[in-house]
């Protein structure tokens, strides 16, 4: 690739000695060359990037991203999906497998893995825990494992026989591997299109309480406990599911989880224009709710944020509310959306690129002389507008187009190559 030289980049690593500081950084050939506070260089050939006033961390992690490949390309393929999470400052991302078919056996993970393994952002597998994601019968895991699958979930169907998830958490456990939990009782959820309370009262919408993700995050975390096995609850939405990881984890159980960005900031109130593009799943809760995750992300409780990047084509969002798909994209907004929450810069790194990785047991590569370089640049402060030019998607389902968004990535590298936005 070359040379690099990163100018006066403040930079954020809690495992490097040069956390917190504002130093150049010289890249040479995919590895940091050399880190000092100030590096001239009279080869012309090497590119310079200005980099004052922004922040330099190891490259962002996403634990729960959607494709469309292999099946649905017409949603997103591995290329336009990789190019959005890069300007999101994505240099890693876990995928799931809702796709057709399902990534349910060895060989949609070996494609998966041998169509992404050049690219700039890295991608990782996530495997059905069940055969088709139909909920009954166990998916091979050990096989998607070695394969490459990094962790195991059906996606956005939640497993409703206790015996089954149960099963696969005892398996999994064999090999160190890792369940993810969407946690809905469909039977209390029962189809709701939105939260229920009193804004669903309001427009006449069947809703969805939050009981029904708390069930199952409670029947998960006893299924869990008595496996004495690791358990992932992927975009967990309610004052209460925090409450109840917040207790598992003071009880030392292997716990972890996730909220998606959108739920940070946005609430059931945006639904009183009947918009489809704020149709999620879990469905947008109330403003008490969105305050508990912030308290949980700031205390520890939730260790990471995600996209939950769902492109879907206009044909499916562009309609009645009622029988609109649920989700949005996300890949390229869920820094600024971050940033909207109110999270700190070092927040930020730690739920965006630090934590994602541990939740998964991958190492982080160090912002340090001699180590390969897999980091992002984004400037806190720089306004953008998200539309139709600057959207790297092939689908545009978001309802923050067109607006005006606080936070930008400037630059990734990874994998010896770099894009710069």
């Amino acid at each position: 690739m070359g040379k690099l030289l990163i100018q006066s980049a403040t930079i954020l690593d809690p495992q490097s000695k040069y956390h917190k500081t504002v130093h150049d950084i010289l890249i040479i050939d995919g590895r940091i060359s050399e880190i000092s506070k100030q590096i001239n260089v009279s080869d012309k050939e090497t590119v310079i990037i200005n980099a004052k006033s922004h922040y330099l961390s190891p490259g962002f992690f996403d634990l729960n991203v959607n494709f469309g490949e292999p099946g649905l390309e017409t949603k997103e393929d591995m290329e336009s999906g990789c190019h959005a999470a890069a300007a999101g400052g994505f240099t890693g991302l876990a995928l799931m497998p809702n796709t057709e078919p399902p990534i349910h056996s060895k060989a949609e993970v070996l494609y998966i893995v041998n169509k992404t393994k050049h690219s700039l952002v890295h991608v990782y597998p996530l495997g059905s825990i069940s055969q088709h994601r139909e909920g009954i019968e166990l998916a091979e895991l050990y096989d998607m494992q070695q394969s490459g699958a990094i962790a195991f979930t059906d996606g956005n169907r939640a497993i409703a026989n206790a015996g089954l998830m149960s099963r696969a958490l005892l398996y999994s456990k064999g090999f160190d591997g890792l369940i993810f939990s969407y946690a809905e009782d469909a039977s209390i959820a029962n189809k709701g299109k939105m939260n229920e309370g009193a804004m669903s009262t309001l427009l006449g919408i069947k809703g969805n309480p939050a009981l029904a993700e708390e069930l199952m995050v409670a029947r998960d975390i006893y299924l869990a406990e008595y496996n004495d096995a690791k358990i992932h609850f992927s975009t967990i939405s309610t004052a209460g599911s925090v409450e109840l990881i917040r207790q598992a984890k003071k009880r030392k159980l292997k716990v972890t989880c996730d909220a998606a960005a959108h739920h940070l900031v946005l609430s059931e109130d945006e639904l009183e224009s009947f918009d489809s593009q704020y149709k999620v799943k879990p469905p947008l809760r109330t403003k008490a709710d969105i305050k508990a995750l912030i308290a949980g992300l700031k205390d520890g409780t939730i260790d990471a944020i995600v996209s939950q990047h769902t492109p879907h084509e206009i044909e499916f969002k562009n309609v009645e509310f009622e029988i609109a798909s649920y989700g949005m994209t996300g890949l390229q907004t869920a820094l600024c959306l971050a940033i909207q929450a109110g999270l700190t810069a070092e927040e930020i790194v730690d739920k965006m690129a630090f934590n994602p990785r541990k939740v998964l047991g991958l190492p982080v590569q160090a912002i340090a002389e001699n180590e390969k370089a897999n980091l992002v640049i984004f400037d806190m402060q720089a306004e953008w507008i998200f539309n139709e030019e600057t959207n790297f998607s092939k689908s545009s389902n978001s309802p923050l187009m067109g607006k005006m968004l606080k936070g930008k990535v400037r630059l990734v590298f990874n994998n010896d190559q770099y894009i710069r936005f």
